[in-house]
């Protein structure tokens, strides 16, 4: 039987947040989403260095190149390494955001050391602060102790943090954040909704409620596209992942509504991995797909569909 790309991409799916992406992406006039995107929006989107083989001022030039705002990388603990990046930064004339975590698996010292990433990264004066906060296997108490220091961070530095939706972090789970969520008004989101996915076994159709809540508090995106097996489709240009990726960019459209609708800018990391979050064939370890080029196509595929209509 045959059936082109546009039919299948038609009848694959039906989205569990309510809208439908109705066509080939590469046709962009139908690859709009339902509202309008004012002139004044502001989308500022970032490259992640996770995976690039080269150094600091390659990733900035190749990132400058095809179009990226800026770059989400962790601050390097080197003083050489940290004049490198900032050097790179400042003559490739990119915006940053910096990654921020502890690492013990003892509350007290992993605490000690979030503390001094989040501080760390505040004096540089990143666009924003990215937090792989806490654990999983933390108490709720002491996971809000986290959240709390940045908060005070935030509100004495002016610079936005948030705290990324990752598993083994504490926002593990759509039903466990939903509790830091409801307990602390200030708390704000990198949404990186893939994990979930994983986490749940499912496209969340069975969790709308908190997915909703989740996408309201959403600050920065990370537009990497997981599935019920994997917080990464191998390629989200194949067909075969189309529910996937339509229910993703269901997601996207209602954060960026939130983000239209209150007359605020937008922050989003391409952030699909490499090997092996990326699928590699057996034995030779050939990686299923480029993930530079995914991400490119992200960043491409993000403009396409939230640019403003002058911009465009």
């Amino acid at each position: 039987m045959n059936i082109n790309r546009r039919t299948f991409l038609n009848n694959s799916t039906l989205l569990s947040g309510g809208f439908f992406l109705n066509d080939d992406p590469h046709l962009e006039s139908e690859f709009r989403p339902t509202f309008t995107i004012p002139t004044d929006f502001s989308l500022k989107i970032f490259a992640t260095d996770w995976g690039f083989p080269g150094s600091v001022d390659t990733f900035c030039a190749e990132a400058k190149e095809v179009g990226y705002d800026g770059v989400e990388v962790w601050f390097p603990s080197a003083k050489k390494d940290q004049e490198a990046l900032l050097a790179a930064l400042e003559k490739y004339q990119l915006s940053y955001g910096i990654l921020a975590a502890g690492g013990d698996s003892f509350f007290e010292k992993h605490q000690s050391q979030f503390q001094a990433s989040v501080e760390l990264a505040a004096q540089q004066k990143p666009a924003f602060i990215n937090c792989h906060s806490g654990r999983d296997y933390f108490s709720f108490e002491q996971n809000r102790q986290l959240i709390d220091f940045t908060t005070q961070v935030s509100e004495a530095s002016g610079i936005p943090v948030y705290h990324e939706t990752h598993r083994g972090r504490m926002l593990f789970a759509a039903h466990i954040a939903r509790e830091f969520l409801q307990a602390d008004s200030k708390l704000q989101l990198t949404l990186d909704i893939s994990h979930w996915c994983n986490v749940h076994e499912s496209l969340l159709q069975d969790q709308e409620a908190t997915v909703r809540l989740a996408l309201e508090r959403t600050g920065h995106v990370h537009s990497r596209i997981g599935h019920a097996e994997s917080p990464q489709v191998t390629d989200p240009r194949a067909p075969e992942w189309a529910e996937a990726v339509n229910a993703h960019w269901a997601w996207w459209d209602q954060v960026v509504k939130n983000h239209v609708d209150q007359g605020k800018s937008l922050t989003m990391t391409t952030e699909f991995g490499p090997p092996h979050y990326l699928a590699i064939v057996p034995y030779t370890q050939q990686p299923l797909a480029d993930q530079w080029d995914i991400n490119v196509y992200m960043m491409e595929q993000w403009r396409k569909r939230y640019a403003p209509t002058e911009h465009r």
